[in-house]
Parts: structure tokens; sequence; C-alpha cells
């Protein structure tokens, strides 16, 4: 029997009153990991902190024992109990996340800022007269927009299953290039099906884009530090609404150059500059840590320790195989579908506002040129909104709240588009509902990415939540101006604000269930041992800790 002390919770340093988790720990204020298990130490494996989401763990009676991630206990194979305090955590290390950003991060994002810009700059061509050139219905525009997410959609479960197999170094470069070709040739069509050849083509090399990034940083970063680099790339969302804006207002004045109207110019320059930055990632994204020539030998040893420990990555290459049983058992979690839900709900949000944003904006009484620029400060906002949640979500391991928050402001913008007749004020909630819309997305993402595991059931959710997210933008083409008339969309804004409820409600459930699901892992914990757990349970591990 292992041998119990009493703890005087008054001299447990604050981090841990409540254990809420930092993106980085600086050792000047807090004492180190090492001392904060002194506290605990000897504590019996099955012995939990009451009301934190730490726990110990240990095999044989006095055997050190250890933290985890904030968000995980123990993750399967990759923890080994009586692992040192200096081996989990090493603050001389910690400067190696710095650096992952430095050489990683910039290179994701420009990935997805040129994935959203080269799939929504139909919007800004549209009313730079596209649709009058190309003698373009309203249903038609609809039909134009659908045909890019069918084969969207088909393509992003695959893709992130194949992710890792093929290489994220090669598979992500080479959709980049081709759809940058496909971009630009929307600029040279002369006729309504050659846009819509190019658009499923566009539709087909962009599926696997957005769940592999998130993936693909899920092999670089502990679960509790991974939203905020999330939301570093997928704000670059909100930045291309406005640097579309800037960029149409000032391609269009290029009209008639080489016989071109200034809609196509858009497509032209926009799809080479594509081009040309998926040439440069073949030698700019590194394929995972351990292939990363920016780090040392030590930092990659670091790096791979703290993902195993964290349950970011399996223990050793059989957990992370890719696995039918995995990808059927992703289909069957609760959490799995009340995210999808959302996605679905958030993706309608997202694709109405970034499609038709400019035309809103027109039907508020601006020129179309105008319309361009006065369609720039609510995504720059949203951008803002976005990096400030996601630092609130990293800071307290708060995903389902931060996501709740982000409907409650979208709620309030359509809210008050519906309720005021004066179009500054309309033009005043895209704030909201903009903001609203984009800043959920990243949380929802991270959410998904740290409640499941291992490699292929998190490759076949993050998938799923995709999936959903752009079957919410097929009808998102289709409520804004064939469903709901312009100029002011009311139907369509009505459906939107009755979604943004529906994400409020959806996700605080399952915050409820996750919640149940914690209190009865920790009792299993309890009652058993880790030694006597089935093998293979992933994230339904009684030592996998959900996020919240």
């Amino acid at each position: 029997m292992y041998p119990v002390i009493s703890v005087n919770f008054g001299q447990i340093p604050p981090p841990l009153l409540p254990p809420l988790p930092k993106v980085d720990r600086d050792p000047k204020s807090f004492p180190p990991l090492n001392l904060l298990y002194e506290n605990a130490l000897h504590l019996s494996s099955s012995t939990a902190l009451t009301g934190s989401r730490y726990s110990t763990m240990g095999s044989e009676q006095g055997a050190p024992q250890t933290f985890s991630d904030p968000e995980k206990v123990a993750h399967g194979a990759g923890s080994a109990a009586g692992s040192s305090a200096e081996e989990i955590y090493d603050p001389a290390l910690e400067k190696v996340w710095r650096k992952v950003d430095c050489y990683v991060l910039p290179v994701v994002a420009m990935f997805y800022l040129l994935s959203f810009l080269d799939r929504t700059n139909f919007a800004n061509a549209r009313i730079a007269g596209l649709q009058k050139d190309l003698k373009m219905t309203n249903y038609q525009y609809s039909i134009a927009l659908t045909v890019t997410y069918i084969p969207y959609i088909v393509a992003e479960l695959p893709s992130n299953l194949v992710l890792k197999a093929v290489g994220p170094n090669l598979m992500l470069p080479t959709m980049l290039t081709l759809w940058g070709i496909v971009t630009t040739l929307q600029g040279v069509v002369h006729n309504y099906a050659g846009i819509l050849v190019c658009r499923f083509f566009l539709g087909l090399c962009e599926g696997g884009v957005f769940p592999g990034l998130v993936l693909y940083l899920s092999f670089w970063y502990p679960r509790q530090q991974l939203q905020w680099r999330i939301s570093a790339f997928f704000s670059t969302a909100s930045l291309s609404g406005a640097f579309s804006g800037i960029l149409a207002y000032g391609i269009i004045h290029m009209d008639g150059i080489g016989n071109r109207p200034g809609w196509a110019w858009i497509f032209i320059l926009e799809g080479l500059f594509t081009v040309a930055f998926g040439i440069t990632a073949y030698w700019t994204l590194p394929r995972s840590p351990q292939h990363a020539k920016f780090l040392s030998e030590k930092e990659k040893e670091y790096v791979v320790r703290m993902l195993k420990e964290t349950g970011a990555t399996g223990g050793d290459e059989e957990t992370d195989k890719f696995s039918w049983r995995e990808v059927g058992m992703a289909f069957r979690l609760p959490q799995v579908w009340m995210l999808a839900v959302i996605f679905f709900f958030d993706g309608v949000l997202i694709y109405g506002l970034a499609y038709f944003t400019p035309s809103i904006v027109a039907g508020l009484g601006y020129t179309n040129a105008n319309a361009q620029l006065f369609s720039v400060p609510p995504f720059t906002a949203a951008f803002f909104v976005t990096m400030v949640g996601a630092y609130i979500s990293d800071r307290y391991g708060v995903r389902g709240y931060v996501s709740m928050f982000s409907g409650v402001l979208a709620i309030i913008g359509f809210a008050i588009y519906l309720a005021s007749p004066d179009f500054h004020v309309k033009w005043g909630s895209l704030f909201f509902s903009i903001s609203g819309a984009y800043s959920a997305a990243p949380a929802l993402s991270t959410w998904g990415a740290n409640n499941t595991f291992p490699y292929t059931r998190r490759a076949t959710a993050i998938a799923i939540g995709f999936i959903m997210t752009n079957s919410g933008g097929v009808l998102a083409t289709w409520l804004l101006g064939t469903i709901s008339p312009a100029p002011l969309y009311t139907k369509a804004t009505i459906t939107l604000l009755a979604f943004s409820v529906g994400m409020v409600v959806v996700t605080g459930c399952n915050v409820v269930y996750l919640k149940r699901e914690n209190r009865r892992k920790e009792e299993s914990r309890r009652a058993g041992k880790r030694e006597e757990e089935k093998r293979g349970l992933g994230d339904r591990s009684a030592w996998y800790v959900y996020s919240l």
C-alpha cells in the first residue's frame, strides 16, 4: 500500500491554484516543475488532486511521480512512469517553441492566407464585373460556388489520412502550387463553362489544406500550446478578407491592360503569387521535428519527448500507424459529432460572410469600389479578436467557453443588423458578426484535435469537422443571393442568427458532456491502476483528460 501524506494547499505554488496551463513558463515566475512534484511525492497512482486536472502516477511503491500536460494525465503508451521532472520540462530548452514559431508558423500562415484568398476573391471579382461580363445570373453564381465545395469536401478525409505517409513537406506545397495554377486560369476564361471547370479543380486542389495544416501543427506543439498557433494561421483568413478588398481595389484599376478586364487581373496576379510561393515551400516547409534542420539534436529530442508526454503524438510508431479501426472509432465519439454540428453552423457563417460581405456592403449604399474598401475594417477587427481569444483559450484551457463567447458575438452582430434601419449601424454590426464567426473556428479546431487520440483517430475527427464546415459553405452559397435576395438578405440574416444561437447551445452541451466524462475518468483512476487498463483506448483511456 502506498504511503499517503497530507498536502498543505497553502504551500502549493500559485500556478497550481487554479491549475491553468500557460503557453510559456518563465522559470523566474514560479518554481520549476520538479519542485511542484515534491508537494505530491509518493501519492498513490490512483490518487488525483481534488479539483485539479493534474494527476500522479507510478508503477511501484516509492517511485517518483510525474505530472503531465494540464489537459492530459497520461496518454496510453507514450508516458513512462518514473520520468523525472527535468526530463519532462527543461527551462533552458523551452525557447525551442519560439524557434518553431519562427520557422514553421509563417509558412503555414501564408498557406492558409493564400488558400482563403484564392477561394474567396470570387466575391471581389463579382462586384468588379465578373458576373456581368460572363452574363451570370444569381443562380449561376451560386452554382459556381457550390461546384467548388463538392470536390473540396470529398478530398478532405483521404487527404488527411495519407498526409503523414506522403509527407506534409511534399503534399502541402504540391496542393498549393496546383491551386495557384487553377486560380490564374480563372483570369483567362471567356465563358461560364470555363469558370465552372476552374472552380471544380480549385476545390479539388484545396480540399486537404485546412485540415492538413491543423493536423500538421499537432505534430509540432503540445496540446495546451496548440490553439494560439492554429489561430495564428487561421486569423490570416480574416486578413485575407481585409487584403482581398485592398488588393481588389487597386487591381481593378488595371482594367483594359492586355485586353483583360479588371476582375481577371485579380485572379491572374493573386494566382501567380500563389504558384511562386508554392514552389519555394518545397524547401521552406519541414516534414516533422525529427527532420527540422533548424533544430539541434538536443532540441529535436526535447520536442519529440514533450509531444509524447502530452499526448500530441503516440509513444511509438505502432500507436500512430494507420488503422481502419481508428477511423471507425472517430465516427463513434459523441464529442466529434457535437463538434461537427457546431462546425456546420460556423461554416455557414464564415463562408456566407466571406463570399458576400462585399455585396452586403455594396447593398448598404456604397459604390462597388468603396465596397471593397469598407469590407476591410470588420475583417481586421476579426483578426485581433481571434488572437485575443486564442491567448485566453491557451492560457486558461477554455476552448469551449471561447467558442461560446464567439457565438454570442455573432448573435449580437446579426441581431443589430436585423433590428436597425440605419445603414451605418448595419455596417457596424459586421464587426460583431465577422469577429464572432472567425474567432470560433480556431477554438473549435483545437478543441477537436485536443480531444482525440491516437493519430488516425485525430486525423479522421479533424477531417469530419472540416467536411461539416464546408458543407455549411455549400448552404451559404445558396442562402445569400438565391434563397434570400439582395440587398439586405433578411431571410439569410435570420438563419445566420439562428445558427449562432445553435453554436452556443451545442457548444454548451459538449462542455457538459466532457465534464461528465472527466469526472467518470477520475473515478476510474481512483478505483484502478493504469497498468490494469486495456491498451489501445486512446482518448477513451481514464488517463486521458479531455480539454474543456
